[in-house]
């Protein structure tokens, strides 16, 4: 069954062994970032620090940081579980005969435990604290890095509506906190929730948008957050699939925005559109400071929360760190819909060093001259695959989850001239690199085999492989010899 809440998903944490509580005073001021780097870099386990310097609230850090803490966020022995679900999904026709319309009712009950349910009320509900009786420094938020321009609040669900069609979306954007009721709103142009204030601000009339911001949930739905879903396509609907049950979603006390029920903490309030504030700067998960820039200034108006509520939160910084775990999670479980679109892509792999954007790999079955470069653009014009600076495309059977072997197979696979190919579009808002904010240039790479239908008449030469017969041989030998 799915979790209740966070403090469920946290006792099952504990129960495997991937927990541990910090029951001592360490500082939200850089000293929490130092454990929690630490023991994600080492293997380490999620941390509970109970008592967090200058607040009563604990801090929940780490929670997804490995693949064996995504798969209890999840509940799943693998993420790839996650991925044959919905390729059965994609894969469902008409039925025929009674028996087929019986072998399809299960996968019509997933579906309907996907919809998010409104209920009249929930935990989130417990304490509610309106304008005048809130002071967020009542929340351990962390400052993370020492240059970082404040306290920033990392793992929020940020609800917002598009304005058109008045469809909910949810997203992770850190939030600087300001002052006791006033916090910056980073989203990057390219984000959904960046998309609904332009809009709200064309469509004029109104003066601010309503904002609400959930922290601390079951971890699907807190998960659900970071996913690059197309637009309009409700979070917590794929939050239910993930979870197999409905999210409980509560009406917030001052606009019509609704979170979940079992948050610990939200804060309801507007953004002033027009407003901007100086934010940054923020040490982000390219492993650099994202330097300041101005963004628009979040209104806190009211905060509700659980009792004895959790703060959950996360650091990025210099790769691996939890968001890696993450996205790998992400790269696992949506490479089926990746492959409806591009059928002919076998495997894909973000390595950590490339932090996601910078660098996919990409095994692909080769099928007519060009495919790899056709595969490429295909790859650039799939939502926010577009910021993928760097794309190596290789033949399919190179391990991509390897780097070793996608390193030796590509680099002696090319001709830099003939196999790199540059293009000018948008890039990731965090990438200090490029010639202008938000544009610059990628690169994809060739690194498949040349096809005399290319242009290439040499020989290609074998790679070096000993029979299977005679390593099955020297197998028996080697045991018999004592070596191990």
């Amino acid at each position: 069954m799915a979790y209740d809440d966070l403090r469920e998903f946290i006792r099952a944490l504990e129960k495997h062994g991937e927990l541990k509580r910090i029951p001592f005073e360490v500082d939200p001021h850089l000293e929490i970032t130092e454990f929690a780097d630490r023991s994600v870099k080492t293997g380490g386990p999620a941390l509970l620090f109970e008592k967090p310097k200058g607040s009563d609230v604990p801090v929940l850090i780490n929670a997804f940081a490995s693949m064996r803490r995504m798969e209890i966020a999840l509940e799943v022995s693998s993420v790839e579980e996650i991925a044959g679900r919905i390729s059965e999904l994609l894969a469902m026709q008409k039925p025929e005969g009674l028996l087929g319309k019986l072998k399809m009712l299960p996968k019509l009950a997933d579906l309907a435990s996907v919809f998010p349910k409104t209920v009249s009320s929930g935990p989130c509900k417990d304490v509610i604290r309106p304008q005048g009786k809130f002071d967020l420094s009542y929340l351990p938020v962390l400052h993370c890095w020492p240059q970082d321009g404040g306290r920033f609040i990392t793992l929020p669900m940020v609800f917002s509506r598009n304005p058109d069609t008045g469809k909910r979306n949810c997203g992770c954007y850190r939030l600087q906190i300001f002052d006791g009721t006033t916090t910056g709103m980073h989203w990057q142009t390219h984000k959904q929730g960046a998309e609904h204030y332009r809009r709200m601000a064309a469509n004029g009339g109104k003066k601010s948008m309503d904002i609400a911001v959930a922290i601390g949930s079951d971890p699907a739905t807190m998960y659900s957050a970071i996913l690059p879903l197309p637009p309009d396509l409700d979070e917590m609907m794929i939050a239910g699939f993930l979870r197999g049950k409905p999210v409980e979603m509560v009406k917030c006390e001052t606009n019509d925005l609704e979170v979940p029920a079992n948050s610990e903490f939200v804060l309801e309030g507007y953004v002033e559109l027009g407003e901007l504030r100086r934010e940054g700067p923020f040490g982000d998960h390219t492993g650099f400071y994202s330097l300041e820039d101005d963004y628009p200034v979040f209104h806190v108006t009211c905060v509700t929360h659980r009792k004895n509520p959790i703060y959950a939160t996360t650091i990025v910084g210099p790769p691996p760190m939890e968001d890696f775990y993450m996205g790998k999670a992400i790269e696992r479980i949506f490479l089926p819909l990746m492959r409806l679109q591009l059928p002919e892509i076998r495997d894909i792999a973000m390595p950590a060093e490339g932090i996601f954007h910078n660098l996919i790999l990409v095994a692909i079955r080769k099928s007519y001259p060009g495919h790899a470069r056709k595969v490429m653009h295909a790859i650039w014009g799939l939502g926010q695959a577009m910021f993928s600076k760097c794309i190596v495309v290789v033949d399919e059977d190179v391990d991509v989850q390897n780097t070793s072997e996608v390193a030796w197979k590509a680099l002696n696979n090319i001709d830099p001239e003939r196999d790199i190919q540059f293009v000018l579009g948008p890039v990731d808002s965090l990438d200090h690199s490029s010639r202008l904010p938000n544009y610059g240039s990628k690169m994809g790479i060739d690194a498949t085999r040349k096809w005399p239908e290319e242009g290439f008449t040499r020989r290609w030469p074998d790679v070096i492989r000993m029979p299977d017969d005679i390593r099955a041989r020297v197998d028996a030998l080697w045991k018999k010899a004592g070596l191990h």
